[in-house]
């Protein structure tokens, strides 16, 4: 897999406001828990993204990315209840 790059400002960001970092992403990435990869559902005004669905302590998370040529760029991460739903049930 290409190596993971991000905004260490919005790294930063996520910490303070969801309690969560894009090195744990790629961690759980590391660790088997990708459990998906779809195409950005707004294919018009994000065509170039794609969305990580990642599990982290039981829940599931979002994350768009960006990828080219030489790496993949996180955007942010979001927490979905609606994912945990369709692949963790209840």
């Amino acid at each position: 897999m290409k190596p993971f790059h991000w905004n260490p400002t919005k790294n930063q960001q996520l910490i303070t406001q969801r309690g969560l970092s894009f090195d744990e992403i790629v961690q759980a990435i590391a660790q088997g828990q990708l459990l998906d990869v779809i195409e950005h559902p707004n294919t018009e005004q994000y065509s170039h993204q794609k969305i990580f669905i990642v599990k982290i302590k039981d829940y599931v998370y979002l994350v768009p990315f960006v990828e080219n040529e030489s790496e993949i760029f996180l955007k942010t991460i979001i927490p979905s209840r609606k994912m945990k739903k369709k692949y963790l049930g209840g």
